[in-house]
Order: C-alpha cells, then structure tokens, then sequence
C-alpha cells in the first residue's frame, strides 16, 4: 500500500469518529509516518483520547493505553524484574511501552520522574532495566494528551520531554454542524466500537521507509534551516529550535510530501507541518519560561511569512 493510499485509508476510517478534524488527524498520520511522536493539548472532551484510540483501533497492532497518575511509578510504563519462588529466578515482566501504539492519558498529571521514563523510548526506540537494553518493536508510536487549563495537581513537562514530541496539537471546539453530527453519530452506540483496522504493522513500516526515500533538494534544506535561524534570532524569541527540531521539520516535511502522492519536497511541504513542528520548541520572551500556545503559533507563522521559499 502506497504511502498516500495508507494515509487516506487512515483519515477515512478515523473521520468516522472526529468529525470535521481532517487537518488535525492528517497531521497526526504525517507525524507517525516521520517516526515521531504527538502531544495533544487541548481542554477536556475535544477528542484527544478518543482520536488517539481511533488510529490505534486502525492500525493491526499492540495498543496499550496508560492512564497518568501522580503514583504512577516508572517501571508501571517500563517494567520490572520480578523474583519467581518457584524457578529461584529474575523475570522481566514487560510494561506498556512494549507495544505498537501507546497512548499516554493526561501526561502532565504524573511526577517528571515518570514522564522521563518515556524518553529513551521515545528518542532511542529502546528500554534499559537493570542494566539490561531492551529494543522496541517498530512500528513505536507514542500519542499524549494533556489539559493546559488546569494547574493544580500537575507537573509541567520539562524542555527535554517537550522537545520529543515530534508535534503538539490542539483540536480545539468542533463546527456547529460537525457537533450535530457527533450528536446523530452517538444516538445508539459510540462510533468508536464499530472502528476496524484499515492497515497492518508492515504497511505502516512500509510506508516510514518510502517517506524517508522523499528526495529533498539543497534549496529545501537550506529553506528549513533559515526557518530555524530565524527563530534563534528573532527579538520576539528568548529560546529558538535546537537542530532536533529542523530536522524534525525536514522529516515533517518529507511525510507531508508523501501523504500528498509525492517522491519530493516542496516549500508549501514544509510550512504545512511548521507551526505543529516548531511551535512548541520556543519560549517568547514575554512569556518567560510559560508557553501559550496562541503566541507561539503566531511567531512561527510570522517567521514563514517572512523567510523568503526557494523557487523552483
């Protein structure tokens, strides 16, 4: 299956659920396909959970989903090396992270302690527990949720954790007529339950290795990197992307390029995956060390009105 024809598969099935989101759930498809990771970051009962459960209810694979508590331990995401009486030996008894999709519920509501459990995951693809490396079984795919709102009782995810998150999204209120259809979709049962899976492992792999055969010209690299420059150098900006983030754009870029049918990159490529690249990498210096992401968005939106495309 072709990496568009994957793609689509995936935005149809998963339409059936969110409604009137088609922008947001192909970025969600185009950060998978990159091989990064997505945090969703919006109020209470948008969809974050239920988009997540949707894609992994379309993909044949393991799905685990961890609820974040503030008791949550890090081997309750890892695992853990337990003592059997009866063989007088250690066995590793694998946690969540050990599968395709793993969907992290209200990341900011465990201790940084937990949270940090998920980086060498989410950037090595692996697990060392006890001196010991586990790998990851590809393909590995992380999805957060989070509610900026409330303050009380959360923990914050410190600038490590937020820069691997490959994009940070918000869906946001739906349209008057997409909410009548979430009414008229759930009359009888959540459409959710109906949700089969449209793709195998191998089709997602299949399709991550035909977005990294995206050609990129020298123009489209040097374009994302005085995107990046320019968020170093802005007066607007106290903390510009580090290199992770513009290559994160040049990978955003080639999926987003493959998802439309195409072996190579263009500029409008990569400023359709910018702002959910960029965006949250940055502090604005009127916001000190807090993000909002409205500021944030605008700043990146600025910057790629102002940076001059390469023309072909």
């Amino acid at each position: 299956m072709k990496c568009s024809d994957l793609s689509q598969a995936l935005l149809s099935n998963i339409s059936r659920v969110i409604y009137g989101k088609n922008q947001q759930i192909r970025l969600v498809i185009t950060a998978m396909l990159a091989g990064g990771h997505v945090l969703l970051d919006d109020i209470p009962g948008t969809g974050k959970t239920s988009l997540a459960k949707a894609l992994a209810r379309s993909i044949g694979g393991d799905v685990r989903r961890v609820q974040f508590t503030p008791d949550l331990l890090p081997s309750d995401i890892t695992g853990i090396n337990f003592f059997d009486q009866k063989t007088s030996n250690f066995i590793f008894r694998r946690g969540p992270i050990f599968s395709n999709i793993v969907i992290a519920d209200e990341i900011n509501r465990t201790t940084p302690r937990t949270q940090s459990a998920l980086l060498e995951a989410m950037e090595e693809r692996q697990v060392s527990i006890d001196g010991e490396t586990y790998r990851l079984e590809e393909p590995f795919f992380v999805i957060a949720t989070e509610n900026p709102i409330e303050s009380q009782g959360t923990f914050p995810l410190p600038e490590a954790q937020i820069d691997r998150f490959f994009m940070k999204l918000t869906l946001g209120y739906p349209s008057p007529d997409a909410e009548k259809e979430i009414l008229t979709g759930h009359v009888k049962e959540s459409p959710l339950s109906t949700l089969s899976a449209v793709c195998t492992k191998a089709d997602v792999i299949a399709a991550q290795g035909e977005v990294r055969a995206v050609h990129v010209s020298e123009r489209i690299a040097d374009y994302c990197v005085r995107i990046a420059n320019a968020t170093r150098e802005s007066e607007r900006v106290r903390l510009g992307v580090s290199p992770r983030a513009t290559l994160a754009l040049l990978h955003g870029a080639q999926a987003w390029a493959a998802v439309e049918g195409r072996d190579f990159v263009l500029p409008d490529d990569v400023k359709a995956v910018a702002v959910p690249v960029l965006a949250h990498r940055i502090i604005a210096r009127s916001q000190s060390t807090a993000r909002l992401t409205d500021a944030a968005d605008n700043i990146i939106d600025y910057i790629i009105d102002t940076v001059p495309a390469p023309i072909e």
